[in-house]
């Protein structure tokens, strides 16, 4: 069943990649796009060598209109397709679309859809393709207990279980979200995707985004975002099931989202912002302080700090850096800086360009070593960047 849905609109955005200029070992794009705001870019390589990325696009986070899209850089070419508008619920805001392959070949593509800016009244959606990713079936409820969100890739373990990192936007009854009581969990299937069961990440309160890969090892390292916007956090495990409570480390945070992968050689390539709260001299009161309200709010007080205190809103989401280990993750001692800038992220506003934010990175490694890395330019366009481990050492 094909239940597309098609834009009229031109898309505009420079789609041709093409050498960096004065940087002849980088590479670059921006994706098309028919929307004012563009923003959660996933990277995602198929097995013939084709690049997927898909991100949402509207008038601004949480407002209805906001949609789900995707473009291709087709194998062999330099050239990302026009976007294709993969949802279109005219009720709910659709964010954080993330692709997985599944062993059986199925391309997944699932995101969340949420009331306005009440991410505590989200779901989890899923639409699969037979095709990888030419058509798609109908849009499925994954996960339906409201909160869940989903940001990083799904993983198959050794053993055959799929694991798909979550994290809750968790609120008492009448309060407004604002981030303060959010904790990371995993999503895991032992029959393929057919049914699932959650186990929480001990002592997680305030990190979330959380990001799971395979070790050379076979134990599993997850990274995830602050909330408190200090730093990076980590935690391990041997069967993903059972985590170590996440802990800092020496990397920091400013309460935007993160990605690693692990590469070929076994090292560790990660995309951050390399800020925190010290960097900055505002303080948003949250991510959704400057749009209307679709629901009467005016009832619903102020979410109460938990025993961690108050999410951090409005650190700088600059600049965008590349960082490697080679040490399992316990030390990112080569970094790279990929965009530099002042980083403004007080307000989401993309119609008037007030936003000048570049985040929500994701990174892949393609069957040639190649890294690619894909993140939002000033929540108008998805910048795509193409490099290698190299490039990070500047030799």
């Amino acid at each position: 069943m094909n239940t597309n849905f098609i834009e009229t609109a031109g898309a505009t955005s420079d789609n041709c990649v093409r050498t960096a200029y004065a940087d002849a070992e980088r590479k670059e794009a921006f994706l098309p796009t028919f929307c004012v705001q563009n923003h959660a870019a996933n990277l995602h390589v198929l097995e013939n060598g084709d690049l997927l990325c898909v991100w949402f696009g509207g008038t601004q986070e949480g407002i209805p209109d906001v949609s789900i899209y995707m473009s291709r850089l087709t194998a062999g070419t330099g050239e990302w397709s026009a976007p294709e508008k993969l949802s279109d619920d005219p009720t709910r805001s659709e964010q954080n679309p993330v692709l997985f392959t599944a062993p059986n070949g199925q391309l997944w593509l699932i995101y969340t859809a949420q009331l306005s800016g009440h991410q505590n009244t989200a779901i989890v959606r899923r639409r699969i393709s037979m095709d990888s990713g030419k058509t798609w079936g109908a849009v499925e409820t994954l996960f339906d207990r409201p909160g869940t969100f989903v940001r990083q890739p799904m993983i198959v373990l050794q053993g055959g279980a799929w694991i798909c990192p979550v994290f809750l936007c968790r609120t008492e009854a009448g309060e407004r979200w604002v981030g303060n009581n959010d904790v990371s969990a995993v999503m895991v299937s032992d029959d393929h995707g057919a049914s699932w069961a959650q186990y929480e990440v001990p002592d997680s309160v305030g990190c979330v985004h959380m990001n799971v890969h395979v070790l050379q090892d076979g134990s599993l390292l997850a990274l995830y975002r602050s909330r408190w916007a200090d730093f990076i956090y980590a935690s391990r495990s041997t069967d993903g099931r059972e985590w170590s409570a996440p802990q800092a480390t020496g990397v920091p945070n400013n309460n935007s989202s993160i990605q690693f992968t692990v590469l070929k050689n076994g090292h560790l390539a990660l995309v951050f912002n390399e800020s925190d709260a010290s960097h900055s001299k505002e303080r948003r009161a949250s991510l959704y302080d400057d749009i209307e309200d679709s629901e009467d709010s005016g009832e619903l007080r102020d979410q109460k700090a938990s025993a961690r205190g108050t999410a951090f809103w409005g650190a700088p989401r600059s600049p965008m850096c590349l960082a490697m280990s080679e040490d399992d993750g316990k030390t990112w001692n080569r970094r790279r800086n990929l965009e530099i800038g002042d980083g403004y992220c007080m307000t989401n506003n993309s119609a008037d360009q007030r936003n000048r934010e570049y985040s929500y990175p994701s990174i892949v490694q393609s069957a040639d070593g190649t890294l690619h890395v894909a993140f939002t330019w000033f929540r108008q366009k998805i910048k795509y960047v193409c490099v290698d481990e190299s490039w990070v050492r500047g030799r």
